[in-house]
């Protein structure tokens, strides 16, 4: 389920986990991505990857935030997630690591299967909600 995706250009493997998560997720580059989190971040005057920022942008292109369901909040993991939502693309949050979902598997730098989820956004009109 674990597949190793980092387009960063410069092949950094940290801090720009929301920059790769949802340049994976709308299949854009990472520079696109970026460049637009830079721009939404001035208009919040606040960074690329604060929350607020990031959730404004997805929200701006169709995207729906959803909590996920805190029945067994320390044993539901990001490969749980992605086992039960086999199709679809999904950006995951932990509240310190974002990561892309997409049709079951787990795009990311590293393997982080076995982080818990809290949050995560998708276009209900193309994928449903969990």
């Amino acid at each position: 389920m674990y597949i190793f995706f980092n387009n960063n250009p410069q092949g950094l493997k940290i801090g720009d986990c929301v920059v790769r998560a949802i340049s994976a997720a709308m299949n854009q580059t990472w520079e696109r991505t970026y460049i637009d989190l830079c721009i939404e971040g001035f208009t919040f005057r606040d960074m690329p990857n604060a929350n607020n920022v990031w959730d404004s942008y997805l929200k701006s292109k169709g995207f729906k935030r959803y909590v996920v369901p805190n029945s067994c909040p320390d044993c539901y993991t990001i490969e749980d997630f992605a086992r039960d939502n086999p199709q679809g693309t999904y950006i995951v949050a932990t509240g310190s690591h974002a990561v892309c979902v997409k049709n079951g598997n787990i795009l990311d730098n590293w393997d982080s299967s076995q982080e818990v989820p809290a949050y995560y956004y998708t276009k209900e009109q193309d994928y449903g909600k969990l």
